[in-house]
């Protein structure tokens, strides 16, 4: 008895996730599947993936393994909002955009074809429509009550991450999707990005400036780190507000540098022009080239 006790307070006990682990494991194994098994067969010139996509999608899947994981998931769903803030950051601003550039064309084409549901996907993923549709959600899910039950609701947990990843992908596909057709150009990224920054500091100046517990369900006994409710409220606060709009602004730097520096290097270069004829221009070649030349007549000067 005392034993469990202790265990029910230590809030970095090991908690084993198969369900984590079946997900990985199955996103893994299609990946793999489809690069090695479809692929060949539908790419008929050059490689099937590319050295990017690969480690686009190494990044990407561990990212999603730590985030659903051990301790993490334990830590954001038991004991520090905070933490749970970091989870939705990683779910809906770091992976996705990895997980877009793992993809290939091919590989998109193979999953939702080129009939309705390539329509409906294409109608999300208008920037208006993901951008609002991502929004609502995010605001959704920090609804106190919402929360509270949620974190209690091993299903309704499950389903609010499923989709908030999805309508995130929905999001990031106009930036980096598959299809570089459908991406917007370089000047509508930046603002889209701008843009997408400035919704989520509404809820996280809340959290912010809120007075006591917003969610009761993590005003508990156990403090890890020592937080305590009000601080653990303003830390989530400050991860949802400077880390997503640090890293989309960091995107839209470097998406502003690579439009408009683009041949500047080349341009302002000061190495030495090449020539055709690299010879040294010598005295005698002067004195030649003046002896080739015909003197000039004097004017005939009538007195």
């Amino acid at each position: 008895m005392y034993a469990a006790s202790v265990d029910l307070v230590n809030p970095w006990r090991f908690q084993a996730h198969p369900e984590v682990w079946i997900l990985v494991a199955f996103v893994l194994g299609a990946y793999v599947y489809a690069v090695r098994v479809i692929g060949p067969v539908v790419v008929k010139a050059g490689p099937v993936i590319t050295s990017r996509q690969r480690n686009a999608f190494v990044a990407g899947i561990l990212l999603l393994w730590i985030a659903s994981d051990w301790p993490v998931h334990d830590l954001a769903e038991e004991y520090l909002y905070s933490m749970h803030m970091f989870q939705h950051m990683v779910l809906s601003y770091f992976m996705p955009p990895l997980v877009l550039l793992a993809v290939p064309k091919w590989m998109f084409d193979a999953v939702f074809g080129l009939g309705k549901a390539r329509t409906v996907i294409n109608w999300l993923a208008k920037p208006v429509v993901a951008g609002v549709v991502f929004n609502v959600v995010v605001m959704i899910t920090h609804i106190p009550v919402l929360v509270n039950q949620s974190v209690n609701n091993g299903l309704l947990h499950y389903s609010l991450h499923i989709l908030l990843v999805t309508t995130a992908l929905l999001v990031w596909l106009p930036i980096c999707g598959p299809d570089t057709q459908r991406q917007l150009k370089s000047g509508g990224k930046m603002i889209y990005l701008f843009l997408m920054s400035v919704v989520p500091t509404v809820p996280a100046a809340w959290l912010t400036f809120a007075e006591g517990a917003v969610y009761k369900h993590y005003d508990i006994a156990v403090r890890v780190w020592g937080l305590s409710v009000t601080t653990d409220q303003q830390v989530a606060g400050a991860v949802m507000k400077t880390g997503g709009a640090v890293f989309l602004w960091s995107i839209v730097v470097f998406l502003f540098f690579k439009r408009f520096s683009s041949g500047f290097a080349e341009d302002q270069s000061y190495q030495k022009v090449s020539s055709v004829d690299d010879d040294v221009l010598t005295y005698q070649d002067v004195t030649d080239a003046f002896g080739r030349v015909a003197p000039a007549k004097e004017p005939n000067v009538k007195n």
